[in-house]
């Protein structure tokens, strides 16, 4: 087996995790928002160094590069997507995503046009050429009832492309609502739809350039590119909807992983990274999906792995406001960065606060990679924080930081009180989370963390865990109780087999090794939904749709009407495996590198703390807080009334009393 090479860019920086047969390494380089391809080529090379060979030679023997970008969510927050032209239905101009007026939609007043059924095509291309002069760069076509009948939209981009073949230089991208989704909703469609164009031509230039300059460097293996659903694929078979906030939702995948450890059914997980708090939910065994996400505040209906985003990472810009403090959403990024990077940030930040407490290494964060600035970090919090709140520096960044740990301790107990044992595992990561673990697991009424040792770059950890997978949905909008329902489920999943054997086989996978599930999208009486998912060995026979059927018998016996009809295929791709170790029969002492003053008490008294060397604690190793454990990625903040062990798999275990 050769190397795996995951890579995730976050706002502030871009994590890489990679494995190879007893290996394995965390690599982290900043982020750089003017070309994602500069930090995904420093992180290889992070990675080739970390392995102690020239970038070429690395690649040569690597197996499976995966890649989950930001560029999509990007290109939302800051509009910065391609203009679009729509054509919608007649009255349906009210559900399109327009800027302007109160909305801060995606899509120019001007470059929408309605047109009716029975339009002529010749006349609908009128249209189309309108909206091409007035600078559209892409158009979407998003029609009333085509989730169940796409001849129409499909009707309308082949006499469009007709007029501007492939060849031109005048021919631009057509998309259509069906082949984005087919669930019902017609805004959510839109929504979906023009999203999903929106940062298309952006995500497509970032990941044929990622690949080409791979492909230079003597790299043959495959490029799979990380999707929300927790699976991977090619390039070419990637939608850029299905990359939305794909790292986080990766992250559920290696919380699942690390529950399985230990036989936990049950856990959330919580990702802190520069720009953002990140919490998701797995329960008895199954990733927590959003059946209508929310995308930057455009309900969709395509299905994703449900990822709650709070405005609270380690940049998360502090203030005060009519005499009362906040924290966030307001990042300050990679550049300027916290006030304690120096370049050029004066705001304070959750970083800031942190470094004030003590609980960071000015000398030795990101293992002496960047050295950090203690008196701008105090500067900045006394100038904005304590002074205007009549606190000490260290009463005002303890504020900070009680902020960020209730905020977020209260969504995580909400999720808490979701799952089905009611007492779940809480795995935290991200760079920033372990400073913070310990007092928001009080505040969610959670008792045991597992940290595992790639915790600052879990996102990409858990890419590496990821198989090449592909969705596939089809309509059906019929009753539960209807007579065609059989066999127009059977018909069906029949087609999107034959599309997943056709992708598969185009990938390169033998169809043997092919695993397959069924999905079933329900709606209640009452209005509202759920998905059934059960795992089959061929989708198409008998006992499958048995399978579906009691499955929806026994968690939605109230289910009224099938939506729609899911299959999704998946295939192994190498990843990686947690390796058990023998535990020490040495004590905790010897990774111990010295004592720090770090603010423990709520009067922001100092007292001397510990310090441990992450990377030098063995399985067998305990600790009791208060207590700080460093390694070059992170640092953990063992507080007060809590214990600290590693174990058998060299994860980190926080348990409190």
């Amino acid at each position: 087996m050769g190397y795996t090479i995951d890579i995730d860019t976050g706002g502030t920086f871009t994590d890489g995790f990679v494995a190879g047969e007893g290996i394995a390494h965390a690599v982290k380089t900043p982020t750089t928002p003017h070309d994602l391809t500069e930090c995904f080529l420093n992180c290889i090379k992070a990675g080739a160094d970390a392995v102690a060979l020239p970038v070429e030679k690395f690649l040569e023997q690597t197996d499976v590069i995966r890649f989950a970008s930001t560029v999509g969510t990007n290109a939302l927050i800051e509009r910065s997507g391609a203009k679009i032209g729509l054509i919608l239905s007649q009255d349906a101009r009210a559900l399109a995503p327009l800027a302007g007026g109160e909305g801060h939609g995606i899509i120019d007043p001007d470059m929408l046009v309605e047109i009716t059924p029975d339009m002529p095509l010749d006349q609908v291309l009128g249209h189309a050429q309108d909206l091409i002069d007035a600078g559209a760069q892409c158009l979407v076509i998003a029609l009333a009832g085509s989730e169940g009948d796409p001849s129409r939209e499909r009707a309308v981009r082949e006499t469009i492309k007709r007029e501007y073949p492939r060849d031109f230089l005048g021919s631009i991208p057509v998309f259509l609502s069906s082949d984005i989704t087919v669930r019902d909703g017609y805004g959510e469609r839109i929504n979906s739809a023009v999203i999903s164009a929106y940062s298309h031509s952006r995500l497509a230039r970032l990941l044929y350039k990622a690949e080409q300059e791979l492909r230079g460097l003597r790299y043959r293996g495959p490029f799979l590119i990380g999707h929300n659903d927790g699976a991977v694929a090619r390039v070419a078979k990637t939608r850029a909807i299905s990359t939305y906030n794909s790292g986080p939702a990766a992250g559920l995948v290696g919380a699942r992983a690390v529950a399985d450890l230990y036989g936990e059914t049950d856990v959330i997980s919580a990702d802190m990274g520069g720009t953002s708090f990140d919490i998701g939910l797995v329960s008895n065994g199954r990733l927590n999906v959003a059946l209508r996400p929310e995308i930057e505040g455009y309900r969709t209906n395509v299905p994703m792995n449900e990822v709650q985003a709070l405005g609270a990472g380690g940049g998360s810009i502090a203030g005060v406001r009519d005499g009362t403090l906040f924290v966030g959403p307001r990042s300050a990024g990679a550049m300027p960065g916290p006030a304690c990077f120096g370049l050029g940030g004066s705001e304070p930040t959750v970083t800031d606060a942190n470094l004030v407490l003590g609980r960071i290494d000015p000398d030795n964060f990101l293992g002496g990679a960047r050295k950090l600035d203690a008196d701008k970090a105090r500067a900045a919090v006394e100038r904005v924080l304590a002074g205007p709140l009549g606190l000490s520096v260290e009463e005002a960044a303890l504020a900070v930081i009680s902020e960020v740990d209730c905020e977020v301790g209260q969504a995580i107990g909400a999720l808490r009180d979701q799952s089905v044992g009611g007492n779940p595992l809480l795995t935290v990561y991200g760079g920033a989370g372990p400073l913070h673990a310990c007092r928001v697991a009080e505040a969610a009424g959670l008792k045991k963390i597992a940290i595992t040792p790639y915790s600052a770059v879990f996102s990409a950890f858990s890419s590496s865990l990821m198989d090449v997978g592909h969705s596939y949905l089809r309509a059906v909008n019929a009753g539960r109780e209807d007579p065609v329902l059989r066999d127009t489920v059977k018909a069906a999943v029949g087609d999107m087999q034959a599309a997943a054997l056709r992708d598969m086989r185009g990938e390169g996978f033998d169809t043997a090794s092919l695993l397959w599930q069924l999905d079933a999208f329900l709606r209640r009486a009452d209005g509202t939904e759920g998905r059934i998912r059960v795992d089959v060995s061929d989708p198409t026979a008998e006992p499958a749709h048995a399978a579906l059927h009691a499955a929806i018998l026994a968690q939605m016996p109230d289910a009224v009407e099938m939506n729609a009809v899911g299959l999704f295929v998946s295939a192994p791709v190498p990843h990686f495996t947690f390796e058990e170790r023998p535990e020490t029969s040495s004590d905790a002492s010897s990774a111990q590198t010295g004592l720090r003053d770090v603010v423990v008490a709520a009067d922001g008294a100092r007292g001397r703390v510990p310090v441990f060397d992450l990377e030098r604690m063995e399985p067998g190793h305990v600790c009791v807080g208060p207590v700080l454990l460093e390694s070059a990625k992170t640092t953990v903040w063992v507080a007060p009334g809590w214990t600290a062990a590693i174990d058998r798999f060299s994860n980190l275990i926080l348990t409190e009393g």
